[in-house]
């Protein structure tokens, strides 16, 4: 008898014993449960969804059927008795679940699945489970008959901020249908909370594309989630002017009682300390006290939580706050650790009672001046695709998520839109269990919302768009290689993907991205080719060599590159905002700016041309050619410390070795030990802009490096550290002082000399400072820069040290 070969037989054994899926295609759904209550819209979300992808019409039975025949059963775990004795012990024999929680098993014997509820909410997210896991053809349903599952949430509370108002980027411009849409899909992934946004916050009443008037929508959200057994909180900040006067308080009241009477159901009200409506802790919750009266009036059980949310905090401030915290109130529900909330959660955690529970509200839907940033983000990227652009970070969201998820009850993101439609799913998928893999997610996200043909393609496209965010732009090779997997995809897709809005929103990025890449690449050589133009500047040719250089800058515009690439990201910004509202630029979709208008950035300079052509325009005024050389020079060397000297611009990457951080990103990812990055020119005016651009407030054009800079925050030193200098040597500083904050600052050395004492930042960039030969004199130096109480951190952008 002929012998097989071992790996033949090992390949025979594996590819026997492969699990072969059960068809469902035929199915039919039973169901033990006919309290209301407890079913609410889970079969039809079940049977909706199964149809929208198949166009199989699952039907309902009242009766188990006696022979075997494709079954989706839906039972609370309290009636597992009622079920075939061989379908109890497989369900018994998984691991016990508590509150939201259900057991997913598949009997393959029968051709049924089970989906068995801890309660209602379990069987709403069974039901969604199974919905992820199905594979789901036109005419065709299957599902692997080896799930065996049973799980349970790990935090109580999961959920997203879904706010009707005219700045989200296009939440404003959802109908009905599209809410409960979103809702419905949020909760198969496990969130039972959404937040609303009352009217009246630090925006306007209303939009063009609002469907409904704010406060009727607010009232369709709520009982949407009342519908589906979602909890509902509210975001209501104190935008009154005057807290202690009775006047202001009754109308103040009164609005609550117009608010809180008019939805159906209301679980939590989120009050924040600031970023909007700043309050002295004691003014604020004697108010709080009185809000809660008209709060339990319409909404019994309702509490209210707060969060130490305000941009300019003093110790005092905290002690007062937390002293109320502490209180025990009988409305309040607990503390939110959120965006400018100066303390540590973990330090929050040790001053609250341990009966007072923490609420995270994570920034997802940011990428720089926000609570979680992109980690030294490429200054090209934080021009182009700004703040709020479509960013798909699910890495980044795991880690977040898992180094401080222990210290809170579970969290409510905060959301601008559909931009960070993916970092939602993530999220909702750590809050239930944060060992979950994210490519799991991804891949159940892909397969429900794009596609079974697409769950790998996709789930490795959206990494690969979170991977073009690391590193130096200028030498990521990884976007094109992004784009190709995309265009793959683009190539043999149906036409009901092409025209899928989470489909459009990777394939824009994916072009996006690469142009972008291609342009810095075109631009950062037509800037090189300038300046040797200006090298060639002797012998009377200033004027001349200035002209040249001034074609050659020009020929960004005039002579542009991959045009039909630029036409596709319009493309698809038209189709996403007709599909869903999604407002990518302010003149075409009706965009608020710097609220996820990212295409209107699409032809931003991307080199240093502003500033050069502003420079040569002052230089060709001079009369003098021995002066205009002088100027040429200058503008050459810009950056030259001179010999012997040291040069760092602190917002690339090789000069951040010497920025000193004893905690890691992972560790600290909302940089309130640890320093990071930061954009924005900031010299003189407005707090806050909408686009990072090479100018200053009052108008000059500054060179590009000014407009990315290193940055702690608050009270947390700012430490840079220099060795390998020449003890012998005598130091001058230059320093560049640029960024938003425009901080009130004081510089010292290790060694304790003052290199200057506080002042304000802000009015001019430059600063020049003699540094003490005895704090160099054994080669290092580490200088330290700090603000002081109340204020937002220090930020340094270049550093000159010149040999004396």
């Amino acid at each position: 008898m002929m012998k097989l070969p071992l790996l033949l037989i090992a390949f025979l054994t594996a590819f026997m014993s492969l699990a072969k899926p059960i068809d469902l295609t035929k199915a039919r759904i039973y169901t033990s449960i006919s309290d209301k209550h407890v079913l609410l819209r889970s079969i039809e979300i079940l049977q909706e969804e199964v149809k929208k992808r198949t166009q199989v019409a699952w039907e309902v039975t009242d009766k188990l059927p006696i022979a075997a025949t494709p079954l989706v059963v839906i039972v609370l775990e309290k009636d597992v008795a009622l079920l075939p004795t061989a379908w109890q012990k497989e369900v018994r024999k998984l691991s016990t679940i508590s509150a939201e929680g259900f057991k997913l098993v598949t009997i393959p014997a029968s051709q049924a699945v089970l989906v068995v509820g801890k309660d209602a909410r379990g069987v709403l997210y069974g039901v969604g489970r199974l919905l992820r896991k199905l594979a789901m053809y036109p005419q065709k349903i299957t599902i692997d008959e080896e799930i065996q599952l049973a799980t349970s949430p790990r935090y109580p509370v999961r959920g997203h901020q879904l706010g009707y108002r005219p700045k989200t980027n296009a939440y404003d411009a959802f109908s009905v249908a599209q809410f409960d849409q979103y809702i419905r899909e949020l909760a198969l992934f496990g969130a039972n909370s959404i937040e609303l946004v009352p009217p009246r916050t630090d925006d306007d009443v209303k939009s063009g594309h609002m469907k409904l008037p704010a406060m009727d929508m607010i009232r369709e959200q709520s009982r949407i989630c009342k519908e589906y057994g979602l909890d509902v909180w509210m975001w209501y900040p104190n935008m009154g002017s005057d807290y202690t006067h009775p006047d202001s308080i009754k109308l103040e009241l009164e609005e609550r009682h117009k608010v809180f009477s008019a939805i159906p159901k209301l679980d939590h009200v989120f009050v924040p300390g600031g970023d909007p409506g700043d309050l002295e802790p004691d003014i604020m919750f004697a108010w709080l006290q009185k809000m809660s009266v008209v709060l339990k009036k319409y909404h019994p059980k309702a509490k209210i939580w707060v969060s130490p949310q305000v941009f300019k905090p003093s110790k005092k401030w905290f002690n007062s706050f937390f002293a109320q915290v502490n209180r025990g109130y009988p409305w309040f529900g607990g503390v939110v650790f959120g965006p400018w909330v100066k303390m540590p959660v973990q330090e929050i955690r040790r001053i609250t009672k341990a009966s007072i529970p923490i609420r995270h509200y994570p920034d997802i839907t940011h990428n720089y001046s926000s609570q979680y940033p992109v980690p030294h983000w490429d200054l090209t990227f934080a021009q182009t695709l700004g703040r709020e652009s479509i960013n798909p970070r699910p890495h980044d969201e795991k880690t977040i998520h898992n180094a401080l998820d222990e210290y809170g009850v579970g969290s409510i993101s905060y959301s601008e839109g559909t931009n960070d439609d993916v970092n939602k799913f993530v999220w909702s998928d750590q809050d239930w269990n944060p060992e979950t893999p994210v490519i799991e997610t991804l891949r159940d996200y892909a397969r429900l919302f794009v596609g079974m043909d697409y769950q790998e393609s996709v789930a490795q496209g959206l990494i690969s768009l979170e991977n073009t965010f690391r590193g130096p732009l200028l030498t990521n090779e990884s976007v094109e290689r992004t784009l190709m997997q995309w265009q793959a995809m683009e190539q043999k897709a149906p036409l009901a993907v092409l025209q899928n809005p989470r489909f459009q929103m990777g394939l824009i990025r994916a072009y996006y991205d690469a142009y972008t890449r291609r342009r810095l690449l075109y631009e950062t050589e037509l800037e090189q080719q300038a300046k040797d133009a200006l090298r060639g500047a002797v012998n009377g040719k200033s004027l001349a060599a200035i002209q040249q250089a001034t074609l050659i800058l020009e020929r960004a515009v005039k002579a542009p590159i991959l045009p039909e690439y630029r036409q596709k990201c319009f493309d698809l910004a038209d189709s996403l905002f007709k599909s869903i509202g999604a407002q990518l630029t302010v003149g075409r979709h009706g965009a608020v700016s710097g609220r996820g208008n990212f295409v209107d950035n699409i032809d931003l300079p991307l080199n240093d041309s502003p500033w050069l052509l502003d420079e040569m325009g002052k230089i060709e005024k001079l009369t003098s050619e021995a002066e205009r050389q002088q100027k040429i020079d200058q503008l050459l060397h810009r950056t030259d410390p001179g010999a012997g000297g040291f040069y760092d611009h602190f917002g690339a990457p090789e000069s951040w070795h010497r920025v000193v951080s004893d905690v890691s990103w992972e560790k600290d990812p909302g940089s309130l030990q640890s320093p990071r990055v930061s954009f924005g020119v900031g010299i003189v005016g407005e707090e806050w802009v909408d686009e990072i651009r090479a100018t200053g407030f009052k108008g000059q054009v500054t060179p590009r490096a000014w407009m990315k800079q290193v940055k702690t925050l608050y009270e947390e030193p700012l430490k840079i550290a220099y060795d390998e200098l020449d003890p012998q040597a005598t130091y001058r500083m230059r320093v560049s002082y640029t960024g938003r904050f425009r901080s009130r600052m004081k510089l010292v050395t290790d060694d304790g000399a003052v290199i200057h004492d506080f002042f304000q930042t802000g009015e001019e960039p430059l600063f020049e400072f003699d540094i003490p030969q005895k704090s160099t004199a054994d080669g290092k130096v580490t200088f330290i820069w700090t603000c002081g109480e109340g204020g937002q951190g220090p930020q340094v952008t270049e550093i000159w040290l010149m040999k004396k």
